[in-house]
C-alpha cells in the first residue's frame, strides 16, 4: 500500500537556512550630539550621558526654592567672602562637558585654586570640586545611578544630594574611585557640612514655603 504524503506546494524543496541580510541586523545605537540638545524644547533640561540624550522636566517650585536658597547662602560666604572665607566660584545649572558627557547639575563649585577665572564660554570643561543635585521624582534615579559614577570618574571631590520632599541633605566624599556617604541631615537642623563647613547652614531655609 502506498503511503500518503502531505501535499507540498510546487517549488518547495528542502527547508532553506535563514539568510540574514545586513539590513536585518540591529544597527548600533546612534550617539546623541549637541545638535540634539539644541533641538529640545525650552521647558526641558537636556543632558548627554554615555552617548544617550536625556531630557528632564524642571523640578518644580520646591526644587527651585531649595536650589536658590542654597546657592545664595553658599555664594555669599564662599564666592563673595561675606561672612565666610571666600575662595570659591559657584554656578547655578552650569553646562559641564566632561569626557564626552554633557551634564547640568543644579549647583557646582570650583575652588579658585582649581579655576582662578571663569571662562567666557557656553560651557565648562573643567571638573568641579563640588556638585549639588536637587532631587525630584523624575530625576532621582538618574542623579544617583548614572551621574554619580561620572562625577566620581572625573574626580569631583564632594557631591551633595538634596531632597526637598523628604527634607534631607546627603553628603558624599570621593574615596578612591567611588563615593562614601559621610553625613546626612534632615528637617530643621543647623549644620556644618563639608566642604563648606566653615559656616553654619540652616536647613529649614531650604524647605520654607
Amino acid at each position: 500500500m502506498r503511503r500518503k504524503t502531505a501535499l507540498r506546494p510546487k517549488g518547495c524543496g528542502a527547508p532553506r537556512p535563514l539568510l540574514v541580510l545586513p539590513a536585518m541586523v540591529n544597527p548600533a545605537p546612534r550617539m546623541a550630539t549637541y545638535a540634539d540638545l539644541e533641538a529640545l524644547p525650552e521647558h526641558l533640561v537636556g543632558e548627554i550621558i554615555d552617548g544617550e540624550l536625556i531630557a528632564s522636566p524642571f523640578g518644580g517650585s520646591l526644587h527651585a526654592r531649595a536650589a536658590t536658597v542654597l546657592g545664595a547662602e553658599l555664594g555669599r560666604a564662599f564666592c563673595r567672602g561675606r561672612g565666610g572665607p571666600g575662595g570659591w566660584l559657584n554656578l547655578n545649572k552650569p553646562e559641564l562637558h566632561l569626557s564626552g558627557n554633557v551634564l547640568v547639575p543644579d549647583l557646582a563649585g570650583w575652588r579658585r585654586t582649581t579655576l582662578p577665572e571663569l571662562p567666557d564660554a557656553p560651557c565648562v570643561s573643567l571638573r568641579p570640586d563640588w556638585v549639588c543635585e536637587v532631587l525630584s521624582p523624575s530625576t532621582a534615579v538618574l542623579d544617583r545611578r548614572r551621574k554619580l559614577p561620572i562625577y566620581a570618574h572625573e574626580g569631583v571631590g564632594h557631591v551633595w544630594l538634596v531632597d526637598p520632599k523628604s527634607q534631607l541633605l546627603e553628603i558624599f566624599r570621593l574615596d578612591g574611585e567611588t563615593y562614601r556617604a559621610v553625613a546626612s541631615y534632615a528637617e530643621d537642623e543647623k549644620i556644618r557640612a563639608e566642604p563648606f563647613d566653615a559656616i553654619e547652614l540652616e536647613l529649614a531655609a531650604l524647605w520654607a514655603r
